[in-house]
């Protein structure tokens, strides 16, 4: 007797199986898996070049950023949307400069990351690009033995 039972369970087993595998893939056909996308997040810092004034250190941001989304969406093709930082170091102070946060579809249209860009406007002031801040320069001692005063002064634009 015991062999009709086991042949019966193999038998049951087959018969699930069978219909198991037939039945998940009709499933899978019918309703495939969701894909599933993502926000690429980008942290990057730029560090300031001697004598560089705020608005050149804005273009330089702008372009790190626009090239850090170009990246993010051409790497990954289940990245929808990308969110880039960009912080400047400055004399030992660093601040966050702006923010590019856009989509696959918004930038596939305008990939200006001026369209897209959040700017910190106290950032120039963190960073000591303001009226009232002096960044230091050399300079060579006068012949006369007078002593020189040296200011750069910057346009007061803001973004």
């Amino acid at each position: 007797m015991p062999s009709k039972a086991n042949k019966i369970r193999i038998g049951h087993a087959v018969v699930l199986l069978g219909a198991a595998v037939p039945m998940w893939l009709l499933c899978e056909a019918i309703a495939p898996q969701t894909v599933q996308a993502y926000t690429a997040r980008v942290d990057l810092a730029i560090d300031r070049l001697p004598e560089e004034n705020y608005e050149t250190l804005m273009q330089r941001a702008e372009a790190a950023a626009r090239a850090a989304a170009q990246r993010s969406f051409d790497q990954d093709i289940l990245v929808t949307d990308v969110s880039i930082y960009i912080s400047v170091q400055n004399q030992g102070a660093i601040a966050p400069v702006l923010e590019l946060a856009v989509s696959r579809q918004q930038w596939r249209n305008r990939p200006d990351p001026r369209r897209w860009a959040k700017y910190f406007k106290t950032a120039r002031s963190l960073l000591y690009f303001g009226e009232n801040f002096k960044t230091p320069t050399t300079t060579q001692p006068p012949a006369n033995n007078q002593q020189q005063t040296t200011t750069n002064q910057q346009p007061t634009q803001t973004r």
